[in-house]
């Protein structure tokens, strides 16, 4: 009989990038552009005033992390919905839950993946949700948010660009990786080649 441990209440089991996903600014490589120290997102963001905002920019840029990290600072519940999978149905499951913690006095980011695939009037959905400060929205997208997205969502939020990583970000998130002995494989005998 083994004495295999099958113990899953660590995040060993996890995918390298989730265990390895930053859970601060400071941990968080890459968009500089908006989150060097002294810009206004990142004195926004610790000092948590929250406004609505999307994200835009190409995959793996860390527009869902960004946002999971800004949920962090604020102290908000976070309801996700990812608009691919996503209908009328939940984004009114979502607002009621958003509405509930209102009343309840806590806020409530909803962060909206892929929210480009959402046909004009579900984007319309969130608008009064927006304005009466049920919710901060925060969409994520691939696309160019001034032909997906109707003007009036547009109108209540921040639009922030996120580029492509550089040689130097991707290095320095595989550094991280390797030498992170509690997330990563620091501690281990792994050598990448190259």
């Amino acid at each position: 009989m083994s004495n295999l441990s099958l113990d899953f209440s660590d995040n060993a089991f996890q995918p390298l990038a989730a265990r390895m996903r930053p859970e601060n600014l400071a941990q968080y490589i890459g968009q500089q552009h908006l989150l060097a120290p002294g810009k206004p997102l990142p004195r926004a963001i610790e000092a948590g005033h929250l406004h609505s905002m999307i994200l835009w920019g190409p995959p793996g840029t860390g527009k869902t992390t960004l946002a999971e990290v800004i949920a962090r600072y604020a102290s908000a519940d976070v309801e996700r919905i990812s608009a691919v999978t996503s209908g009328v149905k939940e984004i009114r499951e979502a607002i009621e839950r958003a509405r509930q913690n209102r009343n309840a006095g806590r806020r409530t980011i909803l962060f909206v993946d892929e929210v480009h695939r959402f046909n004009k009037s579900q984007q319309d959905a969130f608008l009064p949700h927006i304005e009466d400060g049920t919710i901060t929205f925060i969409g994520a997208t691939t696309e160019n948010p001034s032909f997906e997205l109707n003007s009036a969502l547009l109108s209540r939020a921040r639009v922030y660009l996120l580029k492509s990583l550089t040689t130097d970000d991707i290095e320095q998130v595989l550094d991280q990786a390797m030498n992170d002995k509690t997330r990563g494989y620091g501690g281990q005998d792994i050598v990448l080649a190259g």
